[in-house]
């Protein structure tokens, strides 16, 4: 992990020079852990920002909050750790001050991911000082998987089937939502827990699968991002889980999602929710390398028009260390796809106050289409308990 994330580290010095930039300024957390691997748990929500500062022609430089040094020092390959603290001559803004200099006349910073606290600094203290967006630099970078990177999300797929297997086994009638929303955490646990040691670098990699499960069931399936409640399931529910903020292993996220449906299936849920299968499915048979990024969303609206339905949802995203990269599978992006590419393509049917339909896999693309890195059943399921 760590060699690859130094080999990234020199590929984006080598662009840098290309573009004539000299330094860039690094904010995101998924972009720092590509380039530097390392992460934490904690946020800027603290208030606490962590940099990644990267030099055409020079080591590249991490400032972080004094408390997270330690571990980071642990976990980066960078040897230039320099820290901050909350108060005093030390905050992390004289850090950043003192560490960049005032020689540079432009900046590369990624846009969009620029915390508000640290923009607001860049504005204040910068003035003068042009800068230059590399998003779309850095993202053609991370378009394309290594086959460590395929490796580590074909793990992160076998966690989430897990994840699954457990979801499917907690539903029953009366039973509550919350409970297959504890079933799912402690499975994907223990299995990511199986693909970890307790040595070196993986030490600092925690199993445990986190962020609030997005469930919901009845007539709410139509609330796309509702979460488990203490709802008690009834027959002839339909019951929707996303694992698209939980299914994750090594900061690599995937999407996955299933609709199940508690002892039986009414006419109409069967028909949306089949609808929604079958237009996932064809989007996901169109993938292959040369056909553009929108022509996939094309093939699932195909038979959303067919069946009477309209669809509000993209087809599927870009994923990787982010929950959102790029491209995306949509009406007005002509990226062409190439073999490495990794998505979730999903199929995805709303009926406002009654019912939905979907369903989610992700995929790597691969020299003759695409190849599942999520497994489970991709049919009606119905739960006979």
């Amino acid at each position: 992990m760590l060699k690859e994330a130094r080999a990234r580290t020199a590929q984006l010095q080598a662009r840098m020079k290309d573009a004539g930039l000299e330094v860039a300024l690094i904010t995101d957390e998924s972009t720092i852990a590509y380039f530097a691997g390392f992460w934490g748990y904690l946020s800027v929500e603290f208030g606490r920002p962590t940099f990644l500062i990267v030099r055409a022609d020079d080591a590249p430089i991490v400032i972080t909050p004094l408390m997270e040094s330690e571990m980071v020092g642990a976990m980066t390959w960078v040897d230039d750790v320099r820290t901050w603290e909350d108060a005093g001559d030390n905050r992390w803004e004289n850090v950043l001050a003192r560490t960049l200099g005032s020689s540079h006349k432009i900046i590369g910073i990624e846009r969009d991911g620029l915390p508000i606290i640290v923009r607001n600094w860049i504005d204040d203290q910068l003035t003068g000082v042009e800068l230059r967006d590399i998003t779309g630099l850095i993202g053609a970078m991370r378009m394309i998987k290594s086959p460590l990177e395929i490796e580590i999300m074909k793990q992160a797929g076998q966690i989430a089937g897990a994840m699954m297997g457990a979801a499917e086994g907690a539903l029953a009638e009366n039973a509550p939502e919350y409970e297959a929303a504890l079933a799912v955490i402690n499975a994907g646990t223990r299995k990511a827990a199986g693909f970890l040691t307790a040595k070196g670098w993986e030490q600092f990699v925690s199993p445990m699968i986190h962020n609030l499960q997005v469930m919901q069931s009845g007539r709410d399936t139509s609330m796309v991002h509702r979460r488990a409640s203490v709802k008690l399931l009834e027959r002839g529910d339909p019951v929707y889980f996303c694992f698209c903020n939980m299914a994750q292993f090594k900061q690599y996220k995937l999407g996955f999602d299933r609709m199940f449906h508690i002892l039986e299936v009414s006419d109409e849920a069967a028909k949306i929710q089949q609808a929604a299968i079958d237009a996932q499915q064809a989007a996901i048979a169109a993938i292959r390398p040369g056909v553009t990024a929108e022509s996939i969303a094309e093939a699932a609206n195909e038979v959303y028009d067919e069946r009477g339905y309209a669809t509000g949802y993209r087809t599927g995203r870009s994923i990787g260390m982010a929950y959102l990269e790029s491209p995306e599978l949509k009406h007005g992006d002509k990226t062409v796809l190439k073999a490495g590419m990794t998505f979730a393509v999903d199929g995805g049917i709303s009926v406002d106050g009654e019912l939905g339909g979907r369903i989610g896999d992700s995929i790597v693309v691969t020299e003759t289409g695409c190849e599942y890195l999520t497994e489970y059943p991709r049919q009606l399921l119905v739960v006979n308990r």
